[in-house]
């Protein structure tokens, strides 16, 4: 019965979300200021997350007491599985984790509208109108194509079992932090759109919307950095990038909110740039549409799509064609309105943001062309090409280096208008370490030389430049150390999450440049008690043994590795699902400082050892790391919220209207 109480809540959360839509869309529209239009709004939008909240618990109870009743359940779950993996199994799938998709979105309604009293009203209900707009439109994907909750009958006796790939603690947090970016979007998307219906975006209508850019923007990092991090020690491969479709889609809405939150900022300090932030806005969730169509329309294989239904891809094709095609014809028709009042030179802090916009939508429009072009040739003549990491790391990181660069002089350039002169001064401490980081890498590197050269000292050149900010904003060293202590503790957040973002970033390039120019792999057909070198470790096969697992049997090996006298033991894993006759693979990983002894073994098919691949990767953990604090930096700038202009400080609530309590 729990099934049927889930599949009644979603009917009933898309119903409502119907009757919201038009309520709002009616209220704002209406000549009278009428108060219950607003109230129902709201309302309305906290029931709908309650009745998809209840949908979504009623699925997660069917995965957890392995209701193979329910066709979903049957597909992607096994009475053999670990508990939490039945639990995860839940969004592990396409019908669940579009059920998810939607659970967020109605969460950021819900608490949009929550704390929206404080927004100006017009501004309220046209944002939760195309919020709601947009729950209508998922929902009836859900309801006429992906039914989580439909039957099965006769009820088998066990399920097919979750995907072996999507067993692993990564990757079943993975997901639900990526869709809180993707569906975060929506809420800036959302805001942008009713700017444009009522002509007006000013700095009230930035400072509503950047802590929704800042948190959509931090959980989607957090995603991507956790979908890097299992696709490093789960499949084998030594690597943590590999320009995958699906991984592009998720990192070109990063680009473009990378994009937003600068130009809201903007916004906010100068009334300028409304156009772009604006356009920006539709453009993160727009990607946003694009991954999730990537994922779900069948048009690419990929260890992370979910869905290859065609029927499933039009609807969605329909969607994304709905939002895109819409906000951009009302951005085309309504953009004139946006007319800017602020002001500023060139040469400015605004004037590099501007730089930087260009930037990051040249690169994301790079991702894009190598992700889609193989596609849309094979559409036009069914030739089957692929555009690779050569294309990418041609292209992109040159964009990316450049970016970097300016980054490092962009915080210090004033706003509105810079002394070239004194900022050049700024920047020499910066400048200084990036020539000795340059000199020090052309000095002790093997290989790769001059481009490790330019990689490191543009690393020192951001992280020094940043701290340079932080430095003169406290006037450290040029004013007593109680004054400067005084001076940093009442910085501004939004100053600290830009410095510890910008010093996030700059450590995971050094991750990135160390990984990709002094990697050192070495590939040797081994049995047990052979051994093999890699970056001066001697690597020896001890042994290799079958062992079972809760739901798999698997071959362990066990390495011994030893470099200047120091021993140690590594232990890798093919693990064998027989439910599902999938293989997965655990890498022997060990840590060296940054740095990590990497081992990886195939199956012994000749009889006459295992392939093994050893790999040195340096630097790797500052990949980690370094995504780890542009997150932090997220959420420290996310946290500050600056000083409400009297149009946002909070407003009496609405009158009681009669029939509705206040």
């Amino acid at each position: 019965m729990t099934p049927e109480i889930g599949h009644f809540a979603l009917i009933l959360a898309f119903a409502v979300s119907i009757a919201q839509a038009i309520s709002l869309f009616v209220g704002a529209s209406s000549a009278k200021d009428d108060a219950r239009f607003t109230i129902f709004g709201q309302r309305a939008s906290i029931v709908v997350f309650g009745l998809t909240l209840v949908s979504f618990l009623s699925l997660m109870n069917a995965f957890g007491q392995s209701d193979f009743s329910v066709i979903n359940v049957y597909e992607n779950s096994h009475s053999a599985k670990p508990f939490v993996y039945k639990l995860t199994g839940t969004w592990g799938n396409h019908e669940g984790s579009m059920l998810l998709w939607v659970l967020i979105l109605t969460l950021f309604s819900g608490v949009l509208a929550a704390q929206g009293r404080a927004a100006p009203r017009e501004l309220l209900n046209l944002t939760l109108g195309v919020q709601s707009l947009i729950i209508v439109a998922f929902i009836a994907f859900i309801l006429f194509t992906s039914n989580p909750f439909e039957r099965l009958f006769p009820t088998p006796q066990d399920g097919v079992g979750l995907n072996p790939l999507l067993q692993d603690p990564g990757l079943a947090i993975h997901p639900p932090f990526l869709y809180l970016g993707y569906v975060g979007f929506s809420i800036p998307f959302s805001f942008a759109v009713a700017a444009l219906l009522r002509g007006k975006a000013d700095t009230v209508w930035a400072r509503l919307v950047r802590p929704w850019a800042l948190i959509a923007w931090t959980f989607l990092t957090i995603g991507i950095m956790l979908g890097s991090w299992w696709a490093y020690y789960e499949l084998g491969w030594g690597g943590w990038w590999a320009w995958d479709p699906v991984e592009n889609a998720s990192f070109m809405p990063w680009l473009a909110g990378t994009a937003l939150i600068h130009s809201i900022r903007v916004v906010e300090r100068r009334d300028a740039m409304k156009g772009w932030a604006v356009l920006l806005a539709i453009t993160a969730f727009s990607l946003s549409l694009v991954g999730t169509f990537l994922v779900r329309s069948g048009v690419i294989t990929s260890v992370h799509a979910f869905a290859v239904d065609p029927a499933r891809g039009v609807f969605i094709l329909a969607i994304l064609i709905a939002a895109i095609g819409g906000s951009l014809t009302v951005f085309a028709a309504r953009a004139n309105a946006l007319s800017p009042t602020g002001a500023f030179a060139p040469v400015s802090r605004e004037g590099a943001l501007v730089v930087n916009n260009a930037l990051m939508l040249t690169a994301c429009a790079t991702v894009f062309v190598g992700t889609f072009y193989p596609l849309f040739i094979d559409v036009l003549s069914g030739e089957k090409i692929s555009v690779g990491a050569p294309y990418f790391n041609l292209v992109f990181t040159k964009i990316a280096a450049i970016t970097l660069a300016l980054a490092g002089v962009g915080t210090l350039l004033a706003w509105k208008r810079a002394n070239i002169s004194q900022t050049i001064r700024w920047l020499t401490p910066a400048a200084i370490g990036a020539v000795v980081a340059a000199l020090v890498v052309a000095v002790i590197a093997e290989r790769e030389r001059v481009t490790g050269a330019i990689g490191i000292a543009l690393v020192a050149w951001l992280i020094i430049g940043a701290a340079t900010e932080i430095f003169l904003r406290v006037k450290l060293f040029r004013a007593p150390m109680k004054d400067s202590m005084a001076r940093a503790k009442g910085l501004p957040g939004a100053a600290w999450g830009a410095a510890i973002a910008h010093i996030g970033l700059a450590v995971f390039a050094l991750g990135a440049v160390g990984i990709s120019l002094w990697k050192t792999e070495t590939v040797a057909l081994m049995a047990e008690g052979d051994a093999a070198e890699v970056a001066g470790y001697s690597v020896t096969l001890q042994s290799v043994e079958r062992i079972s697992g809760p739901n798999y049997e698997a071959e362990r090996a066990t390495f011994r590795a030893e470099k200047n006298s120091r021993t140690f033991t590594l232990w890798g894993e093919r693990r064998y699902y027989p439910v599902r006759g999938m293989e997965t693979s655990e890498a022997a990983i060990r840590a060296q400082g940054t740095n990590d002894l990497y081992i990886s073994f195939g199956e012994n098919t000749s009889g006459r050892g295992w392939p093994v691949r050893l790999f040195f990767n340096p630097f790797v953990a500052f990949l980690w790391w370094g995504a780890a604090v542009t997150a932090l930096g997220g959420f420290v700038a996310f946290a500050d919220r600056g000083k409400k202009p009297a149009k946002l400080r909070r407003k009496p609530a609405p009158k009681a209207v009669e029939g509705l309590p206040a």
